[in-house]
């Protein structure tokens, strides 16, 4: 209950930010590209997500021995160029997997607090953000992006081959720091459509590189001789209204 009182006071200090962010943006500045057109950065947009986290690790990798729970994020984004954005994001999700060696019958359930910064890029031109343009967003957009972050998660490892209930008995863990931080680095693309003038509706897809080998509490059962850390990727469904 403490860890997901955190996540979502964190989640809540980033809608607050983003309203005071936007008050520092109702004036709107001329920017220039290497082509001399002027343009505006503004405005602040807000977005919201949800979809679930799939988990690749010492486990497997397999989306069917993925326990697929929720993952939900809020987040602001600002253009710096016609093409680049900035943004950041505060996510929750809960992950949890079977072990793909039925003989080990190892399974792990955990919950993580998730928040990035990010640098999108639109593959798509918008003519729309320069001074002197009477074009609206366009209907369609494509984008990449990747950036960098920092996880807290708190994982529980168990031997089953099924969901964790109230009634599963975990296993002690291999570590006495739980929850515990490491680095994320996230690449991505996604698509949005332009709903409203003001609204759009996407869908997006991450990977997360972590500097951990613990993300499912289950490496020294297994010998500690991972070659690798463990990742996840994330779905969403992503709604990014703009604060204009």
């Amino acid at each position: 209950m403490r860890f997901q009182a955190l996540i979502l006071g964190v989640m809540a200090a980033g809608l607050f930010s983003s309203q005071a962010a936007q008050a520092q943006h109702q004036r709107q500045v001329r920017h220039y590209n290497s082509q001399g057109r002027a343009y505006y950065r503004g405005p602040l947009h807000v977005t919201l997500g949800g979809g679930t986290a799939l988990y690749n690790g010492d486990l497997g990798n397999s989306p069917g021995d993925n326990f697929l729970s929720p993952a939900l994020s809020v987040g602001v984004r600002y253009r710096l160029t016609p093409h680049l954005h900035l943004g950041s994001e505060f996510s929750y999700l809960k992950m949890g997997a079977r072990d793909k060696a039925k003989e080990r019958g190892l399974a792990f359930t955990s919950t993580n607090g998730l928040g990035t910064v990010l640098l999108r890029f639109d593959l798509l031109p918008d003519e729309s953000v320069f001074a002197a343009s009477m074009t609206e967003a366009p209907i369609f957009q494509l984008y990449v992006q990747g950036g960098a972050g920092l996880l807290l998660y708190d994982p529980k490892s168990y031997v089953g081959t099924e969901r964790a209930t109230g009634d599963t008995s975990f296993l002690a863990p291999e570590r006495n720091d739980y929850p515990a931080l490491a680095g994320v680095a996230p690449v991505g693309a996604g698509f949005t459509v332009r709903v409203i003038d003001k609204l759009r509706v996407g869908l997006e897809g991450n990977y997360y590189f972590t500097t951990t080998d613990h993300l499912d509490d289950i490496n020294l059962r297994l010998g500690g001789a991972s070659a690798s850390n463990d990742g996840f990727g994330t779905v969403m469904l992503k709604l990014d209204y703009s604060l204009e």
